[in-house]
């Protein structure tokens, strides 16, 4: 995104503070009336004749500038792994890792071994982990029980 001066094309195409089309105008005048409304003048693309241009505050600026580059951002996976008879603190724990890795935008795919006979186990265990995530985190695929473990995926809320 180019704002204010720095904006060299002859002509832009305006749009408004409230989203109204102002229409097509020279630079200097569209820069004129942003100094005096108390704003920024920003391009959204180049790539049109004139390029499309709109009045907005430097607040709304910035938070459109981090929210284009969060979306760009791939999400990725974390995996955690833990057995069904894990210990209540070591479940803490995990629990805790997954809040902190879903807070911060990641998913996390929970793997938890599976020895024996623990295969209700291993499922009870993820549900509850579903269950104590419910805040932070939104179930992506179903708990899947296949051979030696149970997995599940959790996506952020």
């Amino acid at each position: 995104m180019i704002k204010n001066d720095k904006i060299k094309a002859a002509e832009v195409d305006v749009t408004g503070v409230n989203g109204e089309a102002l229409g097509v105008m020279a630079t200097s005048e569209a820069l004129k009336l942003a100094r005096e409304l108390g704003v920024d003048l920003l391009c959204t693309s180049l790539y049109s004749s004139p390029p499309p241009c709109s009045l907005i505050s430097s607040g709304k600026a910035k938070e459109a500038k981090q929210q284009e580059k969060k979306a760009a951002r791939p999400s990725k996976v974390k995996e955690i792994r833990l057995t069904a008879n894990i210990e209540e603190h070591d479940y803490d724990t995990k629990k805790n890792q997954a809040q902190r890795i879903l807070a911060g935008g990641d998913s996390v795919q929970f793997v938890v071994k599976v020895s024996g006979k623990d295969g209700a186990k291993a499922k009870e265990r993820l549900e509850e982990l579903l269950r104590d995530l419910q805040g932070t985190g939104v179930r992506k695929t179903g708990i899947q029980v296949s051979g030696k473990q149970a997995a599940v995926q959790v996506d952020p809320v």
